[in-house]
């Protein structure tokens, strides 16, 4: 199932209702492998199969994972954009487990959270290159005003701090203090050290 301005399809999934005497329907990140009436199978003595959801405590190091939860039952936060997977690293004596995220950030989470086997669908959607401005303008249209990004030395003074004079250009460090006031926040906001980071190389005699 496509949904405007998410890159990852979405599977629905139709289960029984624990509760009441009905079929309920949830959307989830789908898995890449992940096919149309394939059963899948949630809790803690599920196969270790892709699609299927697992407490991560339950799982062996190693294992490719997808859709996790920060906290037990909050039904996913990371690791659900396209093409995205993370790896249970370790597990700990006191119950908790340690993730790598798709960023190489490690994250200790409870051993009961949840998380789905297997790679996010969707992979390698940013490959493809734009080619025109009006795709652009369209996939930023249903997700946020991020675009056009206009430069603040093309504005006027009264619009941007880096806006005005005779050419274009900035006339003052971008480097800014943390705690300046809103409208003076553009550029590199409380930057430890700035330019190109070349590497010194030692003299030797």
């Amino acid at each position: 199932m496509h949904d405007p301005g998410r890159g990852a399809p979405l599977a629905i999934v139709e289960y029984k209702n624990p509760i009441k005497f009905r079929r309920q329907k949830v959307t989830i990140a789908a898995p890449e492998g992940v096919y149309t009436g394939q059963y899948l199978q949630c809790g803690a003595k599920a196969p270790l199969f892709v699609g299927n959801i697992l407490p991560v405590g339950k799982m062996p190091e190693g294992t490719i994972i997808c859709n996790l939860e920060s906290r037990p039952n909050d039904c996913g936060t990371y690791i659900r954009a396209s093409g995205a997977a993370g790896a249970i690293v370790a597990q700990t004596a006191s119950g908790k487990t340690v993730i790598r995220l798709p960023s190489g950030m490690k994250k200790i989470v409870k051993g009961n959270c949840r998380a789905m086997v297997g790679v996010v669908a969707g992979g390698g959607r940013p490959e493809k290159p734009m080619l025109k401005a009006g795709r652009n303008y369209h996939k930023y249209k249903v997700k946020r005003n991020c675009w056009p990004k206009v430069s603040g030395v093309c504005m006027n003074p009264v619009e941007h701090p880096h806006g005005g004079g005779n050419h274009q250009h900035v006339g003052k460090p971008t480097t800014v203090g943390r705690y300046r006031t809103a409208g003076r926040k553009v550029g590199l906001i409380a930057a430890r050290k700035t330019g190109r980071g070349r590497i010194k190389k030692k003299q030797e005699f």
